[in-house]
Parts: C-alpha cells; sequence; structure tokens
C-alpha cells in the first residue's frame, strides 16, 4: 500500500494519496457505480459492486457491467506464481 512504511501506517501519507485528483475520480467512480446500482432497486448493503470490465481496463458504469459480490470475492486477485496479477 502506498500509505506503508516498515509495515506500520503513515496517516500523513496516506491523507496525502488518498486527497490525490486521481484517487479522488476512482472513488466518485466507485461511489457512483454503488447509487446505480442502489437507485434501480439491488440490494447492495454489506457488499461490494464489482465491474465485470474494470474501469482501468476501459469498462464503465453502465448496468450491464455492475454486479454485486462478496467483499472478499471482489477484493481477491488470482496471481501467477511470480506473485504478478493475472
Amino acid at each position: 500500500m502506498p500509505y506503508m512504511t516498515n509495515g506500520k501506517r503513515d496517516y500523513a501519507k496516506q491523507q496525502r494519496y488518498d486527497g490525490k485528483p486521481s484517487v479522488v475520480a476512482d472513488r466518485a467512480q466507485r461511489n457512483a457505480a454503488r447509487a446505480k446500482l442502489k437507485a434501480s432497486g439491488v440490494d447492495v448493503a454489506g457488499k461490494d459492486v464489482a465491474h465485470k470490465v474494470a474501469l482501468s481496463k476501459g469498462g464503465s458504469n453502465e448496468i450491464k457491467n455492475l454486479s454485486v459480490q462478496a467483499k472478499a470475492k471482489n477484493r481477491s486477485f488470482k496471481r501467477d506464481k511470480n506473485g504478478a496479477m493475472k
């Protein structure tokens, strides 16, 4: 994580990171996706809203690209034997 130093959380560093315009924009997109699903009547309480095609890979916040997943499933990634994400 960008705000970890020697395994300890550096809150000042985290605050600077969380305030970056790119991070704020990404968070706004995630919040908009959650609001869109919630407005369409989908129960999102206690779960994550997942993008079928990630925003970073050209996906959008269209309803057809959104799904509701358990937090553990949405926050885990497959990695190859070298540790890089697949």
